[in-house]
């Protein structure tokens, strides 16, 4: 019974081995959106920006101090992570932003936040927060053409017949539900998508090796 066991070993070294590779390579790419972002959006000092589901160290590579709010569900943004920013957090959903009036943000920032979300009414009532909170914005979501799925790390996951990816999850959910769970409820936009969501916006292509790695619909007041 041995043979067992060591699928289920595998499974979790695969799993294991995907995100232990692509922190590097995720370091070097959020710097490089980073520094797209400050060249775009012309920030300045002490901007106010409200980061809709993200976690404070996406920012150190960002000079200018700025006054940074971050929402995101309880207990999850990293509120001691050490910053020459001021970084205030809030506990709240990105869907139904609660205790701001509209266009009380110089920008609103979102980095891979929208394809988990929920369905596509829930996708919309956060393109419709961004637009509302923020006098210009920048989102940024994965692109289903890049070979390697960013969530799962499966080649082309996009693309696999319903009945394949089904497969998949069923044999995932056995050992790793959670993760699964986030699998499932992932759910990727298209450019046209983006710019129905956010009409106001130009769509913005980061390449990696010529390939549509992620979109951004960004717009500046």
């Amino acid at each position: 019974m041995a043979y067992p066991r060591l699928l289920v070993h595998l499974k979790y070294l695969r799993t294991t081995l995907f995100y232990s590779g692509m922190r590097p390579f995720q370091s070097i790419m959020r710097k490089r959106r980073m520094a797209a972002f400050v060249k775009n959006m012309n920030l300045r000092e002490n901007s106010k920006i409200l980061d809709l589901g993200g976690q404070p160290m996406i920012w150190s590579s960002v000079n200018n101090k700025l006054d940074i709010t971050i929402l995101n569900l309880p207990g999850i943004a990293q509120q001691h992570y050490p910053s020459h920013h001021n970084f205030t957090y809030v506990e709240g959903d990105a869907c139904n932003v609660a205790g701001f009036a509209d266009a009380s943000f110089d920008l609103v920032f979102s980095n891979s936040v929208i394809e988990h979300v929920g369905d596509e009414t829930k996708q919309a009532q956060f393109a419709h927060e961004v637009r509302r909170l923020g006098r210009s914005y920048w989102v940024q979501t994965p692109s289903k053409y890049f070979p390697i799925e960013a969530h799962s790390g499966m080649p082309f996951w996009w693309f696999y017949p319903a009945s394949v990816q089904a497969y998949f999850k069923v044999r995932w959910r056995k050992k790793l539900p959670d993760w699964t769970e986030m699998i499932e409820e992932t759910r990727v936009l298209s450019v046209p998508q983006l710019k129905t969501l956010f009409p106001d916006a130009s769509i913005k292509k980061e390449r990696l090796l010529g390939i549509s790695k992620s979109y951004v619909a960004m717009h500046l007041h």
